[in-house]
């Protein structure tokens, strides 16, 4: 063991949405976490592990929380610099915004130059692993995958396929640029290092139906990498569906006849579900990720993450960087807190923190690398502060246990919670 970082410490051993809260976590006060090779290789009680290796380089982060690194499980890396515009719903917010802003990403310098401000607040805010939609342009692609490698974190993306762009057509592929640059993305990034490449048709009214057979067809002759797209986020997004689609069955019918479910697909939203989509997903194995503060933004809808989960589907959570208004975890668990609330269902916060890292992780296929503080993992780890303000610190010091010390932190926090990030064993940002 080469590196000890000592705090409190938190492991979930299940799913709190499966069992017990008390059952599947862990808390240790004073807790230590040992680090070899980029791996953790010991969760335990600090001054056991010191004594156990007198050698190791400790830092320690006093009282704060160690956790695994949070994962976004859907993000829109190029869509960076139009956070937060204001006063559009789905359709006209991307072509009043989106579209124009990612017709930019031809320039492999302006991609290169926006990946390193995502990747960077993605740090700052304690995520280290993302999954995140590009352009058309394989310039989006290499830019974030290159600024990723040289930060050696886990990150999962793909060119975007649109060959049906009523709403901007300007910015448009065909199936068979879409099929060979995928296909040249895939051979140049897929599996080198912590990248993995996702399929990503962006969602079925951008795509015809030749296209999204391509890409079942290309997921399916490539079955180490992902699929990514958009699943009934918004009511008008759902009939403009119908009409591209006469024939479909419901939205998700639209992905499931051509290959494009089953596990590793992620359907970012899937507010608005009808009850064959959701036994369809269940018995698929299909992802959804729940992207809250969008879905506000924006005006969507309120997602059934309780429901669903209790079906037996796959839930993580996500920023959704640029329709998400913030680039913290943090405010999504917050979000995901209020929107549960008022579906009638309040979540707690160990199933909040359990969807912002294993949750994301499983539905991501990397419930095995990465999302749990335990051994074997990859050392993606972070160091909460649960007293970064005084309003937070004052609450905090009346809790009676971890969760409500915690709790704070998840409503009010941002990045001046996030005290330490480690990305594969190595420190990439500390607040003393």
């Amino acid at each position: 063991m080469s590196h000890i970082l000592l705090g409190q410490t938190l492991q979930f051993t299940g799913s709190p949405f499966a069992e017990p809260v008390e059952a599947v976590t862990r808390h240790l006060r004073h807790g230590a976490v040992g680090i070899h090779d980029g791996r953790i290789v010991e969760v335990g009680d600090a001054s056991q592990m010191r004594a156990a290796h007198p050698k190791a380089e400790v830092t320690d982060m006093g009282t704060a929380l160690l956790l695994p690194g949070f994962v976004d499980a859907h993000a829109h890396f190029p869509q960076t610099r139009i956070i937060a515009s204001w006063g559009k719903q789905l359709l006209d917010w991307l072509q009043t915004y989106t579209f124009p802003e990612e017709a930019r990403f031809h320039d492999p310098a302006y991609a290169r130059e926006v990946a390193r401000a995502y990747l960077d607040a993605c740090l700052a805010h304690g995520i280290t692993s993302a999954a995140s939609f590009c352009t058309i342009h394989p310039e989006s692609v290499d830019a974030l995958f290159t600024e990723a490698e040289a930060r050696g974190m886990r990150i999962a993306a793909g060119r975007v396929m649109m060959d049906r762009n009523d709403l901007y057509p300007a910015l448009q592929d065909s199936v068979q640029s879409a099929h060979d640059e995928s296909a040249a993305l895939i051979a140049k990034w897929h599996g080198r290092g912590r990248l993995t490449y996702a399929v990503t048709p962006r969602f079925s009214l951008t795509s015809t139906r030749e296209q999204l057979e391509m890409a079942g067809a290309l997921w399916a002759a490539h079955p180490g990498t992902l699929m990514q797209t958009h699943l009934s986020e918004q009511v008008p997004e759902i009939a403009r569906m119908h009409e591209l689609f006469p024939e479909a069955q419901d939205y998700l019918s639209t992905y499931e006849t051509r290959g494009l479910i089953g596990p590793g697909a992620m359907m970012g939203h899937a507010i608005h579900l009808e009850p064959r989509e959701i036994a369809v997903m269940r018995d698929t194995g299909t992802g959804v990720v729940h992207c809250p503060t969008s879905n506000m933004f924006i005006g969507s809808g309120l997602c059934d993450v309780a429901g669903l989960i209790a079906e037996g589907i796959p839930v993580g959570l996500a920023t959704d960087v640029g329709g998400g208004s913030s680039f913290s975890m943090l405010h999504s668990m917050a979000a995901a807190y209020e929107v549960g609330q008022l579906r009638g269902t309040a979540l707690h916060p160990a199933q909040l923190l359990w969807l912002a890292t294993a949750g994301s992780a499983g539905v991501m296929r990397m419930g095995d690398k990465i999302g749990t503080l335990a051994p074997g993992y990859e050392a993606d780890i972070i160091a909460l502060n649960l007293s970064s303000t005084p309003i937070i610190a004052g609450r905090a010091a009346r809790a009676d246990d971890i969760w409500e010390a915690l709790f704070p932190t998840i409503m009010m926090g941002d990045d001046r919670a996030v005290a330490g990030v480690w990305v594969g064993g190595k420190s990439v940002s500390r607040r003393v």
